[in-house]
């Protein structure tokens, strides 16, 4: 399947106009070939690429609304990391995983304040269309953790910390439920005064076993335990 992002609207599909100069101009494409198009809100329409000088559009043959998304949902809140290039990874493979959305997440000890979220919901996109989804996750702005906080529910939030001394459970241990939203912290991970105003809030700490992994990774694998529920 090749797959493009545009607009759907009742019979009228619209291919977005990147995507038309992407498929004219680096993919070369030809007049005819089948191809599909998802406004990443689950709707899918099928047919073949018209072509009018520089502008490529959809001859509709099938449209298909509604289609299902992963389950369970997965929300991740996580600090950037100093290095942008580590959690543009994270986006990048948490989509391919299924992820339903991310926020990034201003906390104590975040080295990094600048975050183009921008580049990040492009990187999403890109991460769903190549790996065939047609429900695109949520890109939230950047936001402080207390203000995050504010809007959580605690019987479906973690958080994933680092401290030894205080209780955590096991990733594994967790109940089915249909959402999950997880806490990721920075390098360097909450402070003191952050695991505690979590854990007032409700929030329950979990392990991720017996290695210390870095924020990314730490991302990257509660994206994978998610997908593993879903297969």
């Amino acid at each position: 399947m090749k797959l493009f992002y545009g607009e759907i609207e009742n019979k009228k599909v619209i291919i977005n106009d990147e995507e038309q100069q992407h498929i004219v101009k680096v993919l070369r494409m030809k007049e005819g070939e089948e191809i599909s198009v998802t406004d990443g809100k689950g709707n899918l329409a099928s047919g073949k690429l018209v072509l009018e000088g520089k502008k490529a559009g959809i001859d509709v043959s099938e449209i298909k609304n509604n289609t299902p998304d992963f389950n369970p949902n997965l929300h991740i809140a996580i600090a950037p990391t100093k290095n942008i290039d580590r959690i543009e990874f994270f986006v990048e493979k948490a989509v391919e995983m299924g992820i339903s959305e991310i926020t990034i997440l201003q906390t104590e000890k975040t080295e990094r304040k600048n975050i183009n979220i921008d580049k990040i919901r492009k990187q999403a996109a890109a991460a769903s269309k190549q790996s065939l989804r047609f429900h695109f996750p949520i890109i939230n702005d950047a936001v402080k953790l207390a203000d995050f906080l504010k809007d959580i529910h605690s019987e479906n939030t973690f958080v994933a910390h680092c401290n030894e001394n205080l209780e955590r459970i096991e990733l594994n241990s967790l109940p089915a439920l249909t959402h999950y939203t997880f806490l990721i912290g920075p390098e360097g991970d909450f402070s003191d005064k952050e695991i505690l105003h979590l854990s007032e809030k409700g929030i329950k700490a979990v392990s991720l076993g017996s290695q210390r992994l870095r924020t990314e990774t730490a991302g990257v694998f509660v994206a994978a335990w998610n997908y593993n529920k879903m297969i």
